[in-house]
């Protein structure tokens, strides 16, 4: 068989690189088709290589069978109530909490700090990057800085904070901030690293000025790593905020949450972890479903 031809029965699907055409039959003296012919095709190829979009809620199937199984072992008698309360308990209990409109106070409270932190370490997280990414001297100066904060732990800076800022929410909501930048500035300025040269030669080539450059190529360039480092912000700023409303406060779920250690409330405990479990989870859908409207130009593997 020639090269050609070959090359020709490929680009129908009638041949794979794995098994050839069929022979020519011996009556009709016509070529036969591979009885597999069809199911390796691009498109079939494309459909068993990569997964099928997950259906809205299939997220949510891991943790109700964890919840389902915690509930029958807890009815079991296998977990004590003392150590670790049922799901049900700890329903009933939240239920109770809404209805004396305690625990929408302590939402609240969780809520203003969190949001006020994520949004100044998003900001300060994305001007660094720029800074650092589309300049030799920003990232002389910020680049080794940021990298040492990475490596320290937000618990370590606890003492420095009170001593500079007291123990009030400003002390708490800059030290979020600080966590919150880093998974920012390391993704974005990542994606501006990694933004194809050509597009920096086609921006040259066209005379764009610094400030348009920045807005045409730059921030869309930068924009995956973005979502990607905005994901593991909020992740972060949830974490980090469990920690300091455990210091001096007076409201909040992490408040909520040592009040019912002390009195060994583990029902309690489990509500405050669920509250800060449900917006954790509920920000992050969100920054996905933003990110799948803004980057819609994308056809990748998730989509």
């Amino acid at each position: 068989m020639s090269i050609e031809t070959t090359g020709l029965m490929l680009a129908r699907g009638e041949a794979t690189l794995h098994e050839p055409a069929a022979a020519p039959s011996a009556r009709s003296g016509v070529t036969g088709r591979s009885q597999s012919a069809a199911d390796v095709r691009p498109g079939n190829w494309a459909r068993r290589l990569t997964p099928k979009r997950l259906a809205p809620g299939g997220i949510l199937f891991g943790p109700v069978v964890l919840l389902i199984v915690w509930e029958l072992a807890s009815r079991a008698g296998l977990i004590s109530p003392r150590l670790l309360a049922a799901p049900s308990a700890a329903v009933l209990t939240a239920f109770d909490l809404i209805a004396r409109g305690a625990l929408a106070e302590h939402f609240l409270a969780s809520a203003k700090r969190a949001y006020v932190a994520l949004a100044i370490g998003v900001a300060l997280g994305m001007i660094l990057a720029l800074v650092s990414g589309l300049s030799r001297i920003g990232e002389a100066s910020i680049d080794g800085t940021v990298q040492i904060k990475r490596a320290i732990p937000t618990v370590a800076l606890i003492p420095f904070g009170i001593l500079w800022l007291g123990i009030g929410d400003l002390m708490k909501i800059a030290i979020i901030s600080l966590s919150v930048l880093i998974p920012i500035y390391v993704n974005v300025h990542a994606a501006l690293r990694g933004i194809d040269i050509r597009y920096v030669e086609l921006a040259r080539t066209v005379e764009l000025t610094r400030l348009e450059f920045i807005r045409r190529i730059a921030i869309p360039g930068a924009m995956p790593g973005f979502f990607v480092g905005l994901r593991l912000a909020v992740t972060t700023c949830w974490a980090s905020l469990i920690v300091l409303e455990q210091i001096n406060t007076t409201d909040g779920i992490g408040y909520l949450i040592n009040r019912a250690r002390d009195y060994g409330q583990t029902d309690v405990i489990l509500v405050g972890l669920a509250v800060y479990g449900i917006l954790g989870l509920v920000s992050d859908l969100l920054v996905r479903l933003w990110e799948r409207k803004v980057l819609t130009y994308r056809k990748v593997l998730g989509s």
